[in-house]
């Protein structure tokens, strides 16, 4: 069985506060008042790309995500976040992504590194062919940079409600060093080109979205050509990530 991998610390300690208790028990930020189960059947389909309306960007953030503040901070975040949907620029063309609301914490994150400006510049890094493509990271400087500032911290899993790794769906890689418990890597995702789907992957991984434009550009991604790494042999990059209203 072929896994989805990265490299990040993983801790015990947000897994068992994530699923103990939902509610925030220590706020982040001076906390902004910051900005059951829904089956893909019930998302609306994005509109035509002319009315796309994109969210004027917004100040970046100095607070700093952490350990123990990362859980209730988008415990906050996510109560009045009102977008869904996020369209993504690459040197190979664009697609656009709309996220499940019942997968908030995996959202609002999504969202929040989306207003950040992280994606942008970074690269799919890992492509294996006609399963996954995989995003968010890159050899480069400035992605250390936007990570060291935004902050370290991991996301629990959220796999039971109700979403499988269709073909077009956006999921969420774990870190693989000392992490039993698959707790997530805020900064990457994956998208499932499999058909129909990768299923072997449900309740290991965290769904939290579709492909709902675009999905021809994520093939066309898929099949360049890769180094033994699975790295592609000419870099592709995300050039945008914009918050569609």
């Amino acid at each position: 069985m072929r896994t989805i991998h990265i490299t990040l610390t993983a801790i015990l300690a947000l897994f068992l506060l994530a699923q103990c208790k939902p509610e925030p028990k220590q706020t982040g930020k001076q906390q902004a008042d910051i900005i059951q189960e829904t089956d893909s059947s019930t998302i609306n389909p994005v509109q035509e790309d002319g009315a796309e309306e994109v969210e004027k960007e917004m100040a970046k953030d100095t607070f700093q995500l952490t350990e123990e503040n990362a859980i209730d901070f988008f415990f906050n975040y996510q109560k009045d976040l009102k977008v869904d949907k996020v369209r993504m620029t690459t040197s190979m063309g664009t697609f656009t992504v709309q996220l499940y609301d019942n997968v908030p914490y995996h959202k609002a994150n999504f969202i929040y590194l989306t207003r950040q400006g992280y994606f942008n510049n970074t690269m799919f890094h890992r492509v294996v062919k006609d399963f996954i493509i995989q995003g968010g990271n890159a050899d480069n400087k400035e992605t250390a940079q936007k990570r060291s500032e935004i902050g370290r911290y991991l996301l629990p899993p959220d796999t039971r409600k109700g979403h499988s790794h269709h073909r077009g769906t956006i999921s969420m890689p774990s870190s693989e060093i000392n992490n039993p418990h698959m707790l997530a890597s805020p900064y990457e995702f994956f998208i499932v080109v499999t058909d129909p789907g990768s299923y072997h992957l449900d309740g290991e991984y965290t769904p939290f979205g579709r492909v709902i434009s675009g999905m021809d550009v994520v093939d066309a991604i898929n099949q360049v050509p890769v180094d033994d790494g699975d790295w592609p042999s000419q870099n592709v990059y995300i050039l945008k990530a914009e918050v569609i209203k």
